[in-house]
């Protein structure tokens, strides 16, 4: 946006141009980076001033300007009171959220990117990793960083992306009916990635049928040639498939499949063409997911090389050597039945002959009135799995200890739990660690991973 006038930055967001730039006798520049928050504001920024559940970004706009703030994006009533600072642009819009959207639209058509979104009950977000990975070799690609997939964090991700830019991959979260075909609707998706449809979100939408309705808004939002990556066999998607959109299914029995995988090389059929490739990883859900992303990739005209080396966003199943041989698996940053089962099968695949498997299984939120039907399942499959010791964590988590039928202890909350396991992990053990965001596993993490005092 450095090329943008204030005019021009006005026009794209749909606001009033309350005050101009101060003249320096100079080419006028435009902003050069979109914030939210005012600390972060400073010579070259755009500051909108979004209202909070507890304070109101427009209070902080005079200090954003006071700053050196490029300008600053406010609501008609803090119009007046951010006028009296002295300074940059003032913009004025009636929802400033709004014309945050409408900015990263106009920049989305800008750049002339192509767009791959991403959703899905679980995975989504290292599908977007595996993706970054498999096109930057060969285009320029600005993927969503953390975890900013909302009406918030997806406007900001795609301002952010720099001139030039050829590909934007953006992950889409959905907390209802209706978010993701707003998001679709600023970022407008050349190509649509469902990597899955799970029972997740259940405590709000229901039922599985509504949850892939709101993943299937993805598709829906392609235009006319577009490209949908769908899971092979997914029947809750098929009523929102269209013809006149290419589909291309993934996993077993799809149109891109895994042949063959002797450790970390596989072999690939991408719609009849043999494509072989190697990565550092040999978790199953993850090389499911580089199937969707190598399909995605191919659909934006990139092919995938032998050697693919993503960095998978902190949290997803990482693996990392403590001292005394123990394996820590941190998956802590979400969980879900779809997803806990995943590593549930991880740590049973993964795991060496004569190596102690550890579970601490966290509460899945929002699953609605199954809730804990579906905690029992889980822990029904832990113990199959030959889970040697499981933690559960919270008031949900703990209806998995009756159906398992080994060592088990059960804990309230994340803090008990990492004080717990620093005492029952043993040397060689493997550990995975997984739960919903809100129970805050990263505790026992970090408890796991701390230096030992001397």
């Amino acid at each position: 946006m450095r090329d943008w006038s204030a005019e021009r930055v006005a026009e794209a967001a749909e606001a009033r141009l309350a005050r101009s730039p101060p003249d320096r006798g100079g080419p006028e520049a435009g902003p050069e980076r979109v914030v939210i928050d005012s600390r972060e504001a400073g010579p070259g920024a755009l500051f909108v001033a979004l209202p909070g559940a507890n304070v109101d970004g427009g209070a902080f706009a005079a200090d954003a300007l006071l700053s050196g703030a490029w300008g600053a994006l406010v609501a008609p009533q803090h119009a007046a009171a951010t006028l009296r600072a002295p300074g940059g642009v003032v913009l004025v819009a009636e929802s400033p959220l709004a014309a945050l959207q409408r900015m990263a639209r106009a920049w989305r058509r800008e750049l002339g990117a192509k767009v791959i979104g991403v959703t899905g009950s679980s995975g989504k977000t290292s599908t977007k990793d595996l993706l970054l990975a498999v096109l930057s070799p060969d285009r320029r690609t600005v993927a969503t960083r953390s975890n900013r997939n909302t009406e918030i964090g997806l406007p900001l991700e795609i301002l952010s992306a720099p001139a030039g830019t050829e590909v934007l991959v953006l992950e889409m979260g959905m907390r209802g009916a209706g978010q993701i075909a707003e998001l679709a609707a600023i970022a407008e998706p050349d190509v649509a990635v469902v990597v899955n449809v799970g029972a997740a979100h259940l405590e709000l939408l229901g039922t599985v049928e509504a949850i892939a309705a709101a993943k299937a808004e993805l598709i829906a939002a392609l235009p006319p040639g577009g490209t949908a990556i769908v899971p092979a066999g997914e029947p809750l998607l098929a009523p929102y498939l269209r013809e006149d959109v290419r589909t291309v299914t993934f996993g077993p029995g799809g149109d891109v499949q895994l042949v063959a995988a002797a450790g970390e090389r596989l072999e690939v059929d991408l719609d009849g063409t043999p494509v072989s490739l190697e990565v550092p990883f040999t978790q199953a859900h993850l090389r499911l997911n580089l199937l969707a992303a190598v399909a995605a990739a191919r659909a934006v005209g990139v092919s995938a090389r032998r050697r693919i080396e993503p960095t998978i966003s902190s949290g997803r199943g990482e693996r990392r050597g403590l001292p005394g041989g123990v394996t820590l698996i941190d998956d802590c940053y979400n969980a879900n039945p779809v997803s806990m089962r995943a590593a549930l099968d991880d740590l049973a695949e993964g795991t060496e002959p004569g190596r102690r498997r550890v579970a601490v299984l966290g509460d899945m939120l929002e699953l609605g009135p199954r809730a804990i039907e579906f905690h029992r399942e889980i822990g029904v499959q832990a113990d199959r799995l030959g889970v040697g010791l499981l933690v559960t964590v919270g008031p949900l988590a703990a209806a998995m200890a009756p159906v398992f039928g080994r060592e088990v202890h059960s804990v309230a909350d994340a803090a008990e739990a990492a004080e717990l396991v620093l005492g029952i992990v043993r040397e060689g053990d493997v550990v995975l660690v997984k739960g919903s965001r809100g129970v805050g596993l990263e505790a026992v993490c970090q408890a796991l991973t701390a230096p030992v005092a001397a």
